[in-house]
């Protein structure tokens, strides 16, 4: 719910104008199944829906995607938001941060299943996992012994 709630604050002042993308138009070439009155990529970007977690140099980082909006946050670090969906036929997620780190900004998703996430950042984090966080609990099997020091 914090996530949601930081999410919102941070999306607005982009400026990139991608709200135009998000009303329909009769040049999506996908067969959207979507009831939801958006074009296509909402229908391919289902599997990105959900709050995801993995840990980083002793951190906690949750990835949160809602529709087309990403929020991610650090324990003690970056809080960005973006957006997510497909894009020429891949999954991606672009962020901008509100300390300006670039560690994370545009991310494809390699792969993507109901319980984990494997994204490669185009910035210093490269390659992570994330694990599915269901029910606001985190997942179990996390490092977690160093965040306390």
């Amino acid at each position: 719910m914090v996530g949601a709630l930081a999410l919102t604050a941070c999306s607005g002042g982009g400026g990139s104008g991608s709200d135009s993308s998000a009303t329909p138009s009769g040049t999506s070439s996908a067969g959207a199944t979507a009831t939801s009155g958006s074009d296509g990529s909402t229908a391919s970007s289902d599997a990105l829906q959900g709050s995801w977690i993995t840990t980083s140099g002793g951190k906690i980082v949750a990835l949160v995607v809602t529709g087309k909006q990403a929020g991610l946050f650090e324990t003690g670090g970056a809080v960005c938001s973006g957006t997510a969906g497909e894009e020429a036929g891949m999954r991606m997620i672009h962020l901008t941060c509100t300390d300006g780190s670039k560690n994370r900004v545009t991310g494809m998703v390699d792969s993507v299943s109901k319980s984990g996430m494997k994204v490669t950042w185009s910035g210093k984090s490269g390659e992570e996992i994330y694990t599915r966080a269901e029910g606001g609990k985190l997942p179990t099997g996390l490092p977690t012994a160093s965040l306390g020091q």
